[in-house]
């Protein structure tokens, strides 16, 4: 019987626990309502045949109620002790209050009803019957004993029969209603261990795919996030709860204006991966058909795209840089140098003489143009070497400064980290830094001077080196930073649009990146970002 009620019980531990407790506050609750009804005495109906049998019951049964609180509450016994301990003494006090009451007739045997259902509720069916059975026999003992004393007539076995008829119904329905109980919540423990597993499930599918994604809510807070987009987005702050506002502005802007859309087109704009290091573009799905509702967020690294259609862009490239060389730059040198020749000549005058500066000009950006392609059709030859950053710097703007003529307070340098080590092309660095600096120079000329400031640093926390190039000059549109990196796409006057581009692919071959930023009070900042110094290949 201990395994049987143990089986019974297990389930719904707490349950079974609370109506323990139910029934301690009726054992308190009874003895009280017939304490009070004492003094009414037969006045009421309420008759007693035997004094002291009726106070020392109603008072054990108090009593047990009170002491039983205690050690339901505490657990200071196992449920099986519980349940029969309580069985036991239900049956023996309140027989012992029907006799001393004048048996079935006083009517106290519906005392045993709330007890033998709370009771039969936490047993097995065949406990639960049984227990009713046995309070059904004492009913009918203490009417066959009350009718050989002469208190009661041959009636009282009907009244006995009805009770112990009652007494079964509860039993079994409240059996039933438990075993229902149990099945439901079996049922229901099993789906919660289902969607724990298929929750886990999903949380280690998010956490191991390639793909940087999380989800933010429609307060803009993020609810779940993977470590792949917490890595862009900066571990210490994108966690599930965070506002995205505070993680990344600009991705909370991006969010916005996809959403004012009526969730259209996703936004073209991309922003910085916290580590300073990669250009990230974010793309936008809705989850549900709430609006504004929760948005699964995938964000995508735009330098892997880039590295997988290198090789392509290369050959793509050498095809190219194979038919300027042989069907346009010789008409082009030949009409440069004709134009050269008409320019010799005394007998042309100044109108046609400006004629021949337009030839002249035209020719040698046309000349510009194509060696600018062949020399990015040839740069798969790249040779990385380990460079001492600051040695290297100030030898470029030495030679810098001498070759456009630019006095050295001009440009300012400022090194926040000292033996920076870069591994960079050479040739390379020159030609991107130099397109960086002209472009600094020529732009700040057009506001009334030529400053610019480079900064040598690290960038926190990846801690990657990078170099800055800022000016003062007019700055950049915001409707076109997104093309500035496109060839042929210039914002100066007879500027052929390739000298960014070629600088970022040059930096991307040696596995940095070029990234550009506004500068607060007008002007620019270009940043390269070099590799990793911690995971160079020798």
């Amino acid at each position: 019987m201990n395994r049987a009620i143990e089986r019974s019980t297990n389930g719904k531990p707490a349950l079974n626990w609370r109506v323990l407790g139910l029934l301690n506050l009726y054992r308190v609750l009874a003895p009280l309502v017939l304490l009070a009804l004492f003094p009414l005495g037969s006045a009421r109906g309420f008759t007693i045949d035997s004094r002291p049998l009726f106070f020392g019951a109603t008072l054990a049964y108090l009593g047990f109620g009170i002491g039983n609180i205690v050690l339901v509450r505490r657990r200071l016994a196992s449920l099986y002790v519980q349940t029969l301990l309580q069985a036991v003494v239900d049956l023996t006090l309140l027989m012992l209050l029907l006799h001393a009451c004048g048996g079935i007739s006083s009517g106290l045997g519906l005392l045993l009803l709330l007890p033998v259902g709370g009771l039969a509720f936490l047993l097995p069916p065949r406990s639960a019957l049984f227990l009713a059975a046995v309070a059904a026999i004492a009913v009918l003992g203490d009417t066959i004993w009350q009718q050989l004393s002469g208190r009661t007539d041959i009636v009282s076995y009907a009244t006995a029969g009805l009770l112990g008829i009652v007494l079964f119904t509860f039993a079994a329905a409240a059996s039933f209603v438990a075993s229902r109980m149990r099945e439901s919540e079996d049922l229901v423990r099993q789906k919660d261990v289902d969607l724990a597993n298929l929750a886990e499930l999903s949380q280690y599918i998010v956490q191991h795919l390639r793909e940087s994604l999380l989800v933010v809510d429609a307060a803009d807070k993020i609810r779940l996030i993977n470590e792949s987009a917490a890595e862009i987005l900066g571990d210490d702050h994108a966690v599930p709860g965070a506002l995205v506002g505070e993680v990344s502005p600009r991705l909370l802007y991006s969010l916005t204006t996809w959403r004012q859309r009526e969730r259209g087109e996703n936004s073209p704009s991309s922003f910085v991966a916290a580590d300073g290091a990669r250009v990230i573009q974010p793309h936008f799905a809705p989850l549900g058909g709430l609006s504004p509702g929760p948005t699964l967020i995938f964000l995508e690294d735009t330098s892997l795209m880039a590295e997988r259609v290198q090789q392509g862009k290369l050959a793509a490239l050498g095809r190219l840089s194979a038919s300027i060389a042989h069907e346009i730059r010789n008409p082009v040198g030949a009409m440069s140098h004709a134009g050269q020749l008409l320019a010799e000549s005394p007998s042309i005058g100044p109108d046609e003489r400006r004629l021949t500066d337009i030839i002249r000009n035209n020719s040698e950006r046309v000349s510009t143009i194509i060696n600018n392609v062949l020399q990015l059709s040839r740069r798969e030859a790249t040779r990385p070497t380990r460079l001492s950053l600051g040695d290297w710097i100030e030898d470029f703007l030495g030679e810098f400064c001498e070759t456009m003529q630019v006095p050295r307070n001009r440009i300012g340098l400022s090194e926040e980290a000292e033996e920076l080590e870069v591994r960079f092309d050479p040739s390379h660095l020159h030609q991107v830094v130099w397109n960086l600096c002209d472009n600094a120079i020529k732009y700040g000329e057009a506001r009334g001077g030529i400053s610019v400031e480079i900064k040598l640093a690290r960038l926190n926390p990846s801690y990657r080196p990078f170099l800055e190039v800022a000016d003062r000059g007019p700055g950049i549109d915001l409707q076109v930073v997104d093309r500035i990196f496109e060839p042929f796409f210039t914002g100066r006057k007879g500027g052929t649009g390739l000298g960014l581009f070629i600088a970022r692919e040059l930096c991307q071959l040696n596995r940095a990146i070029l990234l550009y930023e506004p500068r607060g009070g007008d002007g620019s900042v270009f940043r390269i970002v070099f590799s990793d110094p911690q995971r160079w290949e020798e």
